[in-house]
C-alpha cells in the first residue's frame, strides 16, 4: 500500500452496524474512508442483538433520530443490497396494569408531537383483536410502521455496501494505536499505519477506552442482553412485542421459530453468555402474556455485549476535546433501529458541520460536572 492509498479523509474505529452505516454513507458522498474492526463486521453487539426496529418506546429526545433511521429501513434494499428480512410487523407494547395503560397513553401523546401515530386498545375489543394473548395483558399501544429484521443479515450487509461504495475496510485488525498530532490523526492498526483527516469512534462497548484517550470520559458500562429462540411454531405471534416498563420481547420469523429476550446474561466486558436463570424467569413471564409458548422448545441462547450509559442515550457528536473527533456509542441495547440514521448523521457532520437532527441530549459532555 502506497502513503498516498494510507491517507484517509475519515477513519472509523468500529465495524459495528454505526461504524459501518456511517461509512457507507461518507462513501457515497465522496469520501476517502477506512474502516478498522478488530473481529468481524456486524459480528459483536450488532449482529446478535433482538433485531427490534422500533420507534414506540423510546424517549422523546430520540425520536427526531429514530424517525429519520426508520425512513432509511423502507429503502433497506437499495441501500446495501438485502432485505435483511425486514418486516413491518407493527409494535404492540403490553400493559399488565392500569398503571401501564396510562403510561402508554401519556407516552402517545408524547410521540404525537413527533409524528410518530400510536393507537392505544383496551377492554373487550383488544381481547377480541388479539385472541393469542394471555389474560396479564390488560391493554396496549400499537405502533403499525415499526417492524423487525435480522441483524446477522443487515449488520454485515452494511459493511460490504460501504466496501463497494469505495471504503477500505480491514477486519481482523486491532486499532494499536490513535493520536493526533494538531493536524491529523495517525492511526496504528495491524502492519500499518495510516493518517486521516477525521476520526469516528464507533467502537461499541469499547469506545469508552478510546474516547479516554482522547480527553472525553464517559461513565459507561457493559450490559449483556439474554435472547433466545424456540423451536418452529404455527404462526400467530404478529407484532413485535414489548411490555411497558421493559424487561421482555418477543417476535415471530416467517420459519415459526419466536426470537424472544429479556433480562442480563453474564460477561467480562469483553464476552459474553446467556443466564439459564434469567432465561427461565423471562419465559415464565413471557409465557404468562402468550400461551402458546408454554410447551415450546426452546433451541438456541445467546448474549452480546453492549455499553451502556447512566441516562440509556447514546453518546452521538463531537468530540469537546479534539477537533475533527466524533463519537457514535453507548447505544444501551437499543441502536440496531437507529444506527442507519446515525450514519447519516456522522456523514452530515464530516461534510457539512452540522446536521439538521437534534443531538444536544447525546453530547459527550452531559456527564460531566467540568464545564466544556
Amino acid at each position: 500500500m502506497s502513503s498516498l492509498t494510507r491517507h484517509y479523509d475519515v477513519a472509523i474505529a468500529g465495524g459495528g452496524l454505526v461504524g459501518s452505516s456511517a461509512a457507507l454513507a461518507l462513501a457515497r458522498r465522496g469520501k476517502r474512508v477506512l474502516l478498522i474492526e478488530r473481529r468481524y463486521c456486524g459480528a459483536q453487539a450488532s449482529g446478535v442483538n433482538y433485531g427490534g426496529v422500533r420507534c414506540q418506546g423510546r424517549p422523546a429526545e430520540q425520536l427526531p433520530l429514530a424517525m429519520r433511521a426508520r425512513r432509511i429501513w423502507d429503502r433497506l434494499g437499495d441501500t446495501i443490497g438485502v432485505d435483511g428480512e425486514f418486516v413491518v410487523s407493527g409494535h404492540l407494547r403490553l400493559a399488565r396494569s392500569e398503571a401501564d395503560l396510562a403510561g402508554l397513553e401519556a407516552y402517545a401523546q408524547v410521540a404525537a408531537q413527533h409524528g410518530l401515530p400510536l393507537q392505544l386498545m383496551s377492554g373487550a375489543s383488544f381481547r377480541r383483536r388479539y385472541p393469542w394473548l394471555g389474560a396479564a395483558a390488560v391493554g396496549g399501544s400499537l405502533c403499525a410502521t415499526d417492524g423487525h429484521a435480522n441483524p446477522r443479515l443487515v449488520s454485515p450487509a452494511f459493511a460490504r455496501a460501504a466496501r463497494e461504495a469505495g471504503a477500505q475496510v480491514r477486519e481482523l485488525t486491532a486499532l494499536e494505536k490513535a493520536d493526533y498530532d494538531g493536524a491529523r490523526f495517525v492511526l496504528q492498526a495491524g502492519d500499518e499505519t495510516y493518517e486521516a483527516d477525521w476520526l469516528i469512534n464507533a467502537a461499541g462497548a469499547w469506545a469508552g477506552t478510546l474516547a479516554q484517550r482522547f480527553g472525553d470520559l464517559v461513565p459507561m458500562t457493559p450490559i449483556y442482553p439474554n435472547m433466545w429462540v424456540t423451536e418452529p411454531l404455527p404462526l400467530f405471534l404478529e407484532h413485535n412485542l414489548g411490555v411497558f416498563g421493559g424487561g421482555l420481547y418477543a417476535r415471530q420469523v416467517a420459519r415459526g421459530n419466536c426470537v424472544i429476550g429479556g433480562g442480563r446474561g453474564h460477561g467480562d466486558g469483553d464476552f459474553a453468555q446467556p443466564s439459564s436463570d434469567t432465561t427461565r424467569a423471562v419465559m415464565r413471564d413471557a409465557c404468562a402474556l402468550l400461551p402458546a409458548l408454554r410447551d415450546a422448545l426452546l433451541i438456541r441462547t445467546w448474549s452480546g455485549v453492549e455499553g451502556c450509559t447512566p441516562d440509556h442515550n447514546p453518546i452521538i457528536g463531537a468530540s469537546r476535546k479534539v477537533p475533527h473527533l466524533l463519537h457514535a456509542f453507548g447505544f444501551s441495547g437499543g441502536g440496531f433501529l437507529l444506527a442507519p440514521g446515525v450514519g447519516e448523521v456522522l456523514a452530515d457532520l464530516v461534510i457539512d458541520g452540522a446536521t439538521a437532527t437534534p443531538l444536544d441530549a447525546f453530547d459527550v459532555n452531559r456527564f460531566s460536572a467540568v464545564p466544556a
